[in-house]
């Protein structure tokens, strides 16, 4: 008798966590807080649902990479299912100097966005002052885009280097913390030679630019790619056995 309560005792240690993922899928199933091809985020980590087996949930992260989380984990831990409501909020930071007009920075970088067609009108976007700090004023550029036709990335990407190029345009200031910088050359030199020749590695980018400028350009969402990826991927469980 003693002898099969501690085989009974080692079995259910054995089976606890296989019972308790089993437990997790069928409560999962039932609730079904996220559905195949749903972006989610569990116990941070990010990724879309590819499979759920009566023992793991399988992720595709943005990397490609295939992620198992125990059904147990997945149903004990905050569930953040970014598919559900597709509109999705960004943000842009970025500082000017105290000699500027803050009201005429914060329209100007408001217009900004609204001029891009990713950027959703409803909810509008916002420019709110975030703090004063030593050599800046910084502020935060608030947008919405739909996560399934548009990146978030991307369009801070392409909004941050519009901000940078019409403040320039305007003359609003940008400084950075106050820095020396000294630059030691020769009596007889330059730092820069007025007949430096543009090398053919220069020309051959300078040729390239058109079609780098459609990458730079692109700001559709990555989620369909990954699951595109995920699609032509293996699946981990098939294959040979390795016992």
């Amino acid at each position: 008798m003693s002898g099969t309560g501690l085989i009974g005792l080692i079995l259910g240690f054995a089976f606890r966590d296989i019972a308790e993922n089993f437990i997790a899928s069928l409560l999962l199933s039932i609730q079904r807080p996220f559905k195949i091809d749903d972006v989610i985020e569990v116990d941070n980590r990010l990724g879309i649902v590819k499979k759920v087996t009566a023992r793991a949930t399988t992720l595709v992260d943005y990397d490609g990479n295939h992620i198992q989380i125990p059904n147990a984990t997945v149903y004990k831990n905050t569930i953040k299912n970014l598919t559900a409501n597709p509109k999705m909020r960004g943000k842009v930071e970025i500082g000017i100097g105290y000699d500027n007009d803050i009201r005429n920075a914060q329209t100007l970088a408001l217009d900004i966005a609204n001029q891009q067609s990713a950027v959703l009108s409803d909810p509008p976007a916002q420019v709110l002052i975030k703090n004063l700090g030593s050599s800046t004023i910084n502020f935060t550029l608030f947008f919405w885009v739909n996560s399934e036709q548009h990146s978030p990335l991307k369009v801070g990407s392409q909004l941050m280097r519009e901000l940078v190029n019409e403040f320039t345009k305007h003359n609003i200031s940008m400084p950075d913390d106050a820095r020396e910088r000294i630059l030691l050359t020769p009596a007889n030199e330059t730092i820069f030679g007025s007949e430096q020749k543009q090398s053919p590695k220069v020309k051959n980018i300078v040729n390239e630019t058109d079609d780098k400028t459609k990458t730079l350009d692109d700001v559709s969402s990555d989620t369909d790619e990954i699951r595109e990826q995920a699609d032509k991927s293996r699946d981990p469980e098939q294959g040979k056995n390795i016992i």
